[in-house]
C-alpha cells in the first residue's frame, strides 16, 4: 500500500463516513455471525442455550431462569459477537492481509475465538466449566462466525481522509465485481473545500 494512503487510512477515525462504515462492518459481521452461530448451537443443543450464556454472568441458578434470563443470554451473546467483530476490525487495520484474504483470515479468526472462549472465558465464567476442544467445534466457529465477520469487514467500504490546508481529501475504497471474486480498487480522490 502507498504510504500516503496508509496515513490517510490511519486518520479515518475523524471522518463521520468512516465511522459509519466501521460501525456497519462490525454490526453486520456480529449480527450475521452471531445469528448463524446461535441458531446452529440451538438447533444442535436445544433452545435453552441463551440460559447457559446468561449463567456465565449470573451463575448456575440462571439455567433455570425464565424469559428475562433467556433474553439476557441472547443479548450477552450478541454483545460478545460485537466485541469479537471489533477485535477483528481493529486487527485488520494493523494487519491488512486480514481484509485482503478474508477466507484465510476468517477461518483463522474462528479458531482463535473458539480457543479463547473455551480456554479463558468459560473457566472464568459463572459456570466455571470446561468443554473439550473438538475439530467439530473449531470448524463450526470458523464457518459460522469467523467467515461472516471477516467478509463483513472486507466488503463494507472504508473511507479515510487527511487534511491539507483548506482542502479535505477523501480516498474511498470500494468493492467492484470483476469477472470472478470481488477486487479492491481505489475509486478515486475527491477534494472538498473546507470553509475556515
Amino acid at each position: 500500500m502507498i504510504p500516503a494512503l496508509e496515513s490517510m487510512r490511519d486518520s479515518a477515525a475523524e471522518s463521520p463516513t468512516a465511522k459509519q462504515n466501521v460501525v456497519l462492518a462490525i454490526v453486520v459481521g456480529a449480527f450475521v455471525g452471531g445469528t448463524v452461530n446461535i441458531l446452529w448451537v440451538c438447533i444442535q443443543e436445544g433452545w435453552d442455550i441463551p440460559l447457559y450464556i446468561a449463567a456465565g454472568l449470573l451463575g448456575r441458578r440462571a439455567i433455570h431462569g425464565g424469559a428475562g434470563t433467556w433474553v439476557l443470554g441472547l443479548g450477552l451473546h450478541f454483545f460478545i459477537a460485537c466485541t469479537w467483530a471489533t477485535v477483528y476490525y481493529l486487527a485488520s487495520r494493523k494487519l491488512p492481509f486480514l481484509t485482503e484474504y478474508p477466507l484465510i483470515g476468517g477461518l483463522n479468526f474462528g479458531v482463535w475465538v473458539q480457543l479463547f472462549m473455551l480456554l479463558v472465558v468459560l473457566p472464568h465464567s459463572g459456570l466455571h466449566g470446561t468443554e473439550p476442544i473438538t475439530l467439530y467445534g473449531l470448524a463450526v466457529k470458523m464457518l459460522v462466525f469467523g467467515l461472516p465477520v471477516a467478509y463483513s469487514v472486507r466488503l463494507c467500504p472504508s473511507a479515510s481522509f487527511s487534511t491539507s490546508g483548506s482542502v479535505l481529501k477523501f480516498c474511498v475504497n470500494t468493492q467492484t465485481s470483476a469477472s470472478g471474486p470481488l477486487e479492491k480498487t481505489n475509486a478515486g480522490i475527491f477534494r472538498v473545500l473546507v470553509r475556515p
